[in-house]
């Protein structure tokens, strides 16, 4: 190779690197022009951080006690609470024994009353059936006889044959 292009290689090559290095200071100047906005910026917003930190820093305690206090009457109400259920199931137990006792008592009572009913069913059996026999077989009869007798006065009193113009509706059946 020739050297007048080895030299012309070398100074386009140290050209670039000039250029390249021009660029990385501008590049660095920025970054540097950045960093002291942002820190200033930073700066300003210090005052307002550290007032915003101690009012959350007052609004965590005040948040912590309060928390405090609410677990303790949380735990206070549960007591209660237990103690409400206890006495609950205790009544409950009593209202239990009393309407098993209730009902074991009007069980009992039922049956007595149906055996009173049964006893009185059969006492209006036995009197309708006497009263039956009785009474009304009698009475029977007395009105059999009387009609029997009815009859043949009827007979006797009208003399004879009935006429056609006469005539029942029960006769009609057998004329």
């Amino acid at each position: 190779m020739d050297q007048h292009l080895l030299i012309a290689v070398m100074t386009a090559f140290v050209i670039i690197s000039a250029i390249a290095l021009c660029v990385q200071a501008a590049l660095l100047f920025g970054i540097y022009k950045a960093t002291k906005t942002v820190t200033d910026h930073t700066t300003a917003l210090m005052p307002q951080t550290k007032v915003i930190l101690g009012q959350a820093s007052n609004l965590l305690g005040t948040a912590d006690t309060t928390l405090q206090e609410g677990h303790r009457q949380l735990v206070d109400l549960g007591a209660k609470a237990g103690e409400i259920v206890d006495s609950a199931k205790q009544q409950m137990a009593k209202i239990d024994s009393l309407v098993t006792d209730a009902t074991s008592r009007a069980h009992n009572q039922l049956e007595k009353v149906e055996l009173v009913v049964d006893d009185t069913v059969g006492r209006v059996h036995q009197t309708v059936g006497a009263v039956h026999n009785g009474l009304l077989a009698p009475v029977r009869q007395i009105n059999g006889l009387a009609a029997g007798a009815r009859a043949a006065v009827g007979v006797f009193l009208k003399g004879g044959r009935p006429n056609v113009s006469e005539a029942t509706h029960q006769d009609e059946m057998f004329i």
